[in-house]
């Protein structure tokens, strides 16, 4: 029960229980330099909070809040607000939303207990979980706020925090059942037996796997957060009295929770309020984990176990006479009815997102791409930020490069070297979208990726010890040179540029475009498509062959770099025009042998198109991002840009298509994990028709929102859409693979027709 939401937390005087010496206070805040000589002092006490008291404390130029132990005798390890100062002083340090913290006082003769001071955060406290007055738009940016900074906690990096020692790390869940359980037992006024029960039913289901430790928050609540005052975005993460370091899916079960609270109790029933699904899945994103929760029952059961555990002892202080609020006798009534409902939660069968789904990780896919994401926020988007210009973006780009084959995230592409399935390496691809240069930190950058894939798999020892094994250490670079500016490379059997054998060696005529990376320093090496047969129609594509040239090559020009919409991509090495003029190469070079070429380019563009694909999808969550900022922070004629129906509506179809295309291109993955390239076929055609139309559009109506600044440089948006305008092109353009995908589709349809009679 409670108000919708204030600006400011309500405050009343002093309660006689808690009142302390205020002169002691003034005078040692003076001390501190927090209060001048001459300042006044006034303390006012906040009327919600039922563990440690906390005030408001003012002055004449500013504004704090106090949190202190409460009086009289202290249940065993409870409010240790030393441990709240230490993780909020850590956590400001690296930018998490939470107070300033100021001071800790340990010397109970200043005010008669423990406490610490942290600056006042002004903004909007929700206390009616429904949000009644808010619009149902930013009812669910708030949620989607909540859940958002909540993953943010359990990505951090506890050694850099120095909290690696702030709890005892695994077995949270083990401890958390044995510690409500003392707690409950020591604040008892009666037997209840319910609460026997559920303690017995969670130690026997405690989760199989308990190992995973972050920083969790332990009462992570709507009403523990401190929103911006007209921003659906949170500024503060209030009362860290049971933080610890544990079991993250327990944090999240306890948000969760009022969700599946009886009906009756109408706790969450508002429109625009997110399911239950919808917030899960926002949650695994931002944490870059699949959304399949094991025992959901478990972490829920635990969760209100504990919410039962903290009405006991709120009841107990009421008892003793020295409770932090004013309705703490009415606890006592809550535990047994909490007991109950949350052994009907243990024992009930969820539904939904809860339940295992297609398209999972392995766990080491699951375990590397956490380490991705960690990456990425520590180092690649960061430097992303020091510059737009290309010079300094493969600076930058070199430098992290060196962190992340450090940390042993290098050449996550291949499974023969990563240990990773293709749906493993989706994931991944998709987190290292949000950036232009994060594919090539991890060396899994085109062209590069597909040439190694070719030497993987079809080159010679000799081909792989020359070529491969630098390529794998980052050594080189290299290019692919396909595409010809004087015909129709759409059909690829149209290729001119010629091969001829001559005696042991090979010799190349011909005119290339489009070959990425060809202007890199570090391009030692391309693979060339060559028309090596005759023009015979029978044998269109038997053909062509592939051959090594070594770019140091007599006879290969660079003969001018192409822009893309104007612009350079010279972070690429330059997409080069390059002509090969009587260039002779050894015999040795050709890969796999002749007339092999579209045999290979099949093998290799499997997976690079998928990598390509997911990639576009992480860029569409950028751009969606992007686009719901400026949504949510502009105004026109009268109210905020996400509140015009054509710009809501716009958001939802954005969020459809990427869902849309994920699927799409997982299931592509998952079928060249398990059936191969060649039966992937159309999933893979299909992916790339999909991937490239949905990143256009969804860019295309971010560049729409933010209007002249979307085609400006300072926002991404403009080089976004010049990328994923240019992959409905490259790899074949959609008009080619639409083709492709009619035709397997009619052959299968046919063969089920067939399979009928």
């Amino acid at each position: 029960q409670g108000y919708n939401c204030e600006m400011e937390e309500p405050t009343t005087p002093v309660r006689q229980q808690h009142k302390f010496n205020v002169g002691r206070l003034q005078r040692y805040l003076t001390a501190k330099t927090l209060l001048s000589n001459n300042g006044t002092l006034t303390v006012r006490q906040y009327s919600a909070g039922q563990s440690n008291p906390t005030f408001l404390i003012q002055t004449p130029s500013n504004s704090y809040v106090l949190r202190k132990q409460p009086p009289g005798e202290l249940l065993p390890g409870a409010h240790k607000v030393d441990r709240e100062y230490r993780v909020q002083k850590a956590l400001f340090s690296v930018g998490f939303p939470v107070p300033q913290p100021l001071l800790h006082c340990a010397d109970i003769k200043v005010i008669g207990t423990e406490f610490y001071l942290m600056q006042h955060v002004k903004g909007r406290i929700f206390r009616d979980l429904r949000l009644p007055g808010v619009s149902p738009a930013e009812r669910t940016a708030l949620y989607v706020a909540a859940v958002e900074v909540l993953a943010k906690l359990h990505s951090l990096d506890l050694p850099s925090l120095n909290l690696e020692a702030y709890g005892r790390g695994p077995g949270y869940c083990r401890r958390q059942v044995s510690t409500w359980t003392k707690q409950y037992t020591a604040a008892a006024h009666r037997d209840i037996p319910a609460m026997n029960e559920l303690s017995d039913w969670l130690m026997k289901n405690l989760p199989a796997s308990d190992n995973e430790v972050t920083l969790v928050h332990g009462d992570y609540r709507l009403d523990n957060l401190i929103f911006h005052p007209t921003e659906a975005r949170v500024i503060a993460v209030l009362d860290w009295e049971l933080s610890t370091t544990g079991q993250p899916l327990a944090d999240l079960a306890y948000f969760l929770m009022p969700h599946y609270w009886p009906a009756s109790l109408s706790v969450i029933s508002t429109m625009g309020i997110p399911t239950v699904g919808d917030l899960i899945s926002i949650y695994c994103r931002c944490r870059g984990i699949p959304p399949a929760l094991p025992q959901l029952n478990f972490y829920l059961a635990l969760s209100v176990f504990k919410m039962a555990g903290i009405a006991q002892g709120i009841y107990a202080r009421h008892l003793l006479g020295n409770a932090s609020a004013p309705n703490a006798a009415q606890f006592g009534q809550c535990v047994e009815p909490l007991a109950k409902v949350a052994l009907q939660l243990g024992q009930r069968p969820l539904t939904g997102p809860t339940k295992d789904r297609l398209f999972l990780q392995t766990a080491k896919g699951q375990a590397v791409l956490q380490q991705v994401k960690d990456f990425m926020r520590q180092y690649v988007l960061p430097a992303q930020k020091v510059s737009s210009k290309s010079c300094q973006e493969q600076r930058v780009c070199v430098c992290v490069q060196i962190k992340a084959r450090e940390a042993g995230l290098w050449n996550l592409f291949l499974p023969a070297v990563s240990g990773l399935t293709q749906l493993d390496y989706a994931y991944i691809a998709e987190e290292t979208g949000r950036c232009v240069f994060a594919p090539e930190v991890f060396n899994c950058q085109a062209p590069d990726t597909g040439n190694m894939e070719v030497l993987h798999m079809f080159g010679s020892e000799e081909q792989k010890k020359k070529w491969l094994e630098p390529l794998l250490r980052g050594e080189i670079r290299s290019c692919f040179c396909m595409t010809e500016p004087d015909v129709a490379s759409s059909d690829a059997t149209n290729m001119e540029c010629s091969l001829h054998r001559d005696k042991d060696d090979y010799i190349i005529n011909g005119k290339k475009w489009w070959s990425s990376g060809a202007g890199n320093p570090q391009c030692k090496v391309a693979i060339v498509m060559c028309r090596s047969g005759s023009w015979d129609v029978k044998i269109r594509h038997s053909q062509h062959s592939m051959i090594l040239v070594p770019m140091d090559t007599a006879g290969v020009k660079l003969i001018r770099p192409l822009t893309v919409f104007g612009q350079d991509d010279a972070i690429h090495g330059g997409h080069f025009e390059v002509h090969f003029e009587n260039v002779r190469v050894p015999a040795s070079n050709i890969i796999l042998g002749e007339g092999r070429g579209f045999e290979i380019a099949q093998g290799r563009l499997g997976p690079g198109r998928l990598h390509h694909c997911m990639r576009a999808v992480g860029l569409a969550e950028l751009a969606l991002e992007l686009l719901c900022q400026r949504a949510a922070t502009r105004h026109t004629f009268g109210k905020k840009l996400y509140q015009h129906e054509v710009i809501a509506h716009w958001i939802a179809e954005c969020r459809l298509m990427i869902e849309q295309t994920r699927l799409l291109t997982l299931n592509a993955a998952h079928a060249l994990d398990t059936l191969g390239s060649r039966a992937a076929r159309k999933e893979i055609a299909m992916i790339k028709v999909a991937a490239g139309r949905m990143a256009c559009k969804v860019v295309d109506i971010a560049i729409q929102v933010y209007g002249g600044a979307g085609v400006s440089g300072d926002v991404p948006l403009a080089q976004m859409y010049s990328y994923v305008r240019t992959l409905r092109i490259a790899d074949g353009p959609d008009e080619v693979h639409l083709s492709s995908i009619a035709n397997l589709e009619l052959r299968d349809q046919l063969k089920k027709a067939q399979a009928k009679l």
